[in-house]
């Protein structure tokens, strides 16, 4: 297993510092990935970064270059879920969502239809994979990963194909399938089989329970006047986002107008922005895979941190019987 030498250009880095200037303190990369945005805080002016990643290979590429930094690195491998485990009273947050370009360009890690390898998708390396889930849930499941995941709306024909061609192995053969049963893509629309990549993708690494769980701790983890940084790639992803930072900076109004008014709880978080930052022509011209990011930022207030709902996010809710009902399967055989 291999990666390129360069593999990760970071997305929105440039507006990143920007909107967290001035870079000081300790900070916390929850998606360490390939260092990117930790070699840039670093060098924008913070004392210490915290990198933290599910993904072992992550540490493995570091080795050549981590030891520069000496102790203002600290490694840790994990999810960022867990961040308030790793650090406290913390001076910045960043979240760098979705699968990394190390993973996407590597065959042997499933990610890619791009790219002929074992269906696996695991950032953790471990647990349910792709194909378990690909060969071991029953039509109404997979049809709904693939519909809430990956807001597909040919989920249940993409299902039924599926079903129908079992087993499934390789990342090819699963493109192939879903290719098989849309359209053909017109110049310059993405490859028939993305959306459905990615709802796998996402229920595989529960992505979004990572997610709204993240958020919670970063709140926690923060101290008054740090900075939180989230660059998400889909519209899921930012809307969940979104509506965090809406509902604990009190910018959510009563959802029900017949409903008697309720006192807004104490806010968790400042916007420095309501609109979300999108990457502009010089960045799209460096890095096409940039096109649908969009960057978040926020500050914490000296307010103690609170709960959110995770369904008050707009968080697809797939029941979680599919990877226990995967797992059961790849029991059986063994």
């Amino acid at each position: 297993m291999s990666a390129a030498a360069d593999p990760h250009i970071p997305v929105l880095i440039r507006p990143l510092i920007t909107a967290v200037a001035p870079v000081s303190g300790v900070w916390l990369d929850g998606t360490f990935g390939a260092g990117g945005y930790t070699k840039a805080l670093l060098a924008a002016g913070a004392d210490k970064v915290i990198g933290v990643d599910r993904d072992p290979l992550a540490f493995e590429m570091a080795q050549p270059w981590v030891s520069e930094f000496g102790t203002r690195i600290d490694l840790v491998q994990g999810t960022f879920s867990q961040l308030d485990d790793y650090g406290s009273q913390l001076d910045g947050v960043v979240l760098d969502l979705g699968v990394s370009s190390m993973q996407l360009d590597i065959a042997d890690r499933g990610f890619s239809f791009l790219r002929d390898g074992p269906l696996d998708m695991r950032m953790s390396q471990s647990g349910v994979s792709a194909a378990d889930l690909v060969n071991e849930l029953d039509e109404g499941a997979l049809a709904d990963v693939i519909y809430l995941y990956g807001e597909e709306r040919a989920s249940r024909r993409i299902a039924r194909a599926i079903i129908a061609a079992r087993p499934i192995i390789t990342t090819l053969e699963l493109a192939e399938v879903v290719a098989g049963c849309l359209p053909r893509a017109k110049p310059g629309q993405s490859h028939p089989a993305t959306r459905t990549f990615q709802a796998l993708r996402i229920a595989v690494n529960n992505e979004y329970e990572e997610l709204a769980a993240g958020l919670m701790a970063a709140e926690a983890a923060l101290k008054p006047g740090g900075k939180l940084a989230v660059v998400t790639f889909h519209s899921v992803e930012d809307r969940m986002v979104k509506r965090f930072l809406q509902l604990r900076s009190g910018g959510v109004a009563n959802a029900n107008r017949f409903a008697p008014e309720t006192a807004q709880p104490s806010v968790g978080f400042t916007l420095t922005s309501k609109k979300a930052i999108a990457p502009d022509a010089q960045e799209l011209a460096e890095n096409p895979r940039s096109r649908s990011a969009k960057l978040r930022t926020a500050i914490r207030t000296d307010s103690a941190s609170k709960p959110v709902d995770p369904g008050d996010l707009g968080m697809p809710q797939v029941q979680q019987k599919q990877n226990k009902q995967a797992a059961k399967s790849r029991g059986r055989r063994g």
